[in-house]
């Protein structure tokens, strides 16, 4: 795992977040149970997502091994934890377990900034460490928070990547086929502009657009870039074929139509809604949407498949659950981070539409979760997964969000975009010596 924001939006979610913790502490001699232990937990998932359905039962098994603990559990946003961790895991009321997003520019900084836990002992005790490792590159760091390190500072208990979901109605309506090259993609968009339709729900206000951006330099791109590009293995060049070509498509997808113009300003959530309304033919996101899409795409047939012709595309393990320094219940959490790796909780995940990381596909039932499952074990065996663009540098996010919101607006060249990209990558680099 996904904004450009005012200065009024964020003095706005710093006090939403000091009210939070406010009422945390108000709260903290209220504490339910037999023994008055409280495990405080914090995710951002939809109860109708397959980690929401997985982690409600997981909660339920918590409980019920152990007698006289309460479960505290309080959804936040995503944006919520991503822009105020930082102030709240610094202060005495930080939850005992988090649902945190991964890379350098997220748990890499906390684990830098030494607001997390190391879970490295535990990994090994209880077993965690027998996810693949490619998807541990995530939950490792090292003393400068940068990824692939030797320490635990997080586990996921499924993984995710991006794809192309399709409107297999529209499709037929239009007689596209289902293409396997770049410039079959393509070809289909002009179809489907030709007949007045615009091909790709996107959100281009969060993190969706620059997920697109990405696989566009992908399919120019090696292993050895995205080492170079992540993980500080090499220079990057972002003059270079693969960030140029990035830019100057994407720009191209917006002149031709396959991207509105007036999708700069719209968050992810809504492109999602409107894909699952019919309204868009395409949408290229992760792999997230894929319970909430079976359970409400209901109006139409659909399928997904490969951005065509790369042989890498954005991915890894899921988001980390992440235990704060400051966590008053240490060995709860671990408890707790066990329960999400059973067999039965990883098969439901995988039922409800996820990606378990330790899951039997022989247990997997429904036909459409099955083919979700297969496609990222093939990803994950070939070397596929090439992570997301916004985890080099803190606060990437947003610089990769005003630059394809650049793009869509054509407020900026596609080399102005890629000059204004480069800098806080390369400052980044320089800060930690690099």
């Amino acid at each position: 795992m996904f904004t450009t924001r005012t200065r009024a939006a964020v003095t706005a979610l710093l006090a939403a977040a000091s009210l939070v913790l406010a009422a945390c502490g108000a709260d903290a001699d209220d504490e339910g149970g037999g023994d008055g232990k409280v495990l405080k937990l914090w995710h951002y998932e939809g109860a109708t997502s397959a980690m929401g359905v997985a982690w409600a039962e997981a909660i339920k098994q918590f409980e019920a091994s152990h007698p006289g603990v309460k479960v505290q559990f309080e959804e936040k946003g995503f944006e919520q934890i991503r822009q105020s961790a930082n102030m709240i895991l610094n202060s005495d009321e930080a939850p005992d377990i988090m649902e945190y997003n991964k890379g350098n520019a997220s748990a890499g900084l906390l684990s830098k900034q030494g607001l997390l836990t190391d879970l490295s002992s535990e990994a090994g005790k209880r077993g965690w460490d027998k996810i693949s490792p490619s998807i541990q590159t995530t939950c490792k760091y090292d003393e400068q928070g940068i990824m692939g390190g030797d320490k635990w500072f997080g586990v996921p208990n499924y993984a995710e990547y991006v794809m192309v979901y399709y409107n297999k109605d529209l499709f037929t309506k239009h007689n596209v086929r289902v293409p396997t090259t770049l410039a079959e993609f393509e070809a289909a968009m002009d179809t489907f502009v030709k007949a007045g339709v615009t091909p790709l729900s996107v959100g281009g206000a969060e993190y969706p657009a620059q997920q697109i951006f990405y696989e566009l330099a992908l399919s120019k791109a090696n292993r050895s870039w995205v080492d170079s590009y992540q993980l500080y293995k090499g220079k990057v060049d972002f003059k270079g074929p693969e960030l140029t070509y990035a830019a100057n498509t994407f720009a191209d997808w917006v002149k031709k139509g396959y991207i509105a113009k007036d999708s700069a300003g719209i968050k992810a959530d809504p492109m999602g809604v409107a894909w699952t309304q019919g309204k868009f033919p395409i949408l290229i996101s992760g792999s997230w949407w894929y319970g909430r899409f079976v359970a409400e795409a209901k109006g139409f047939q659909w399928g997904t498949f490969l951005f065509p012709g790369n042989s890498l595309h954005p991915g890894s393990g899921g988001n980390i659950w992440v235990v704060p320094n400051k966590a008053k219940n240490k060995d709860l959490a671990y408890d707790f981070i066990d329960i999400t790796m059973k067999p039965e909780i990883q098969s439901l995940l995988g039922n409800s539409g996820g990606v378990p990381v330790l899951g039997d596909l022989s247990k997997i039932t429904d036909p459409k979760s099955k083919e979700l499952i297969e496609n990222f074990d093939k990803l994950n065996s070939s070397d596929g997964l090439a992570f997301y663009p916004d985890w080099p540098a803190p606060g990437y996010y947003d610089v990769l969000v005003a630059g394809t919101q650049h793009l869509i607006n054509g407020t900026k060249t596609p080399a102005q975009v890629l000059d204004e990209i480069a800098k806080p990558y390369n400052d980044n680099l320089t800060s930690i010596g690099k």
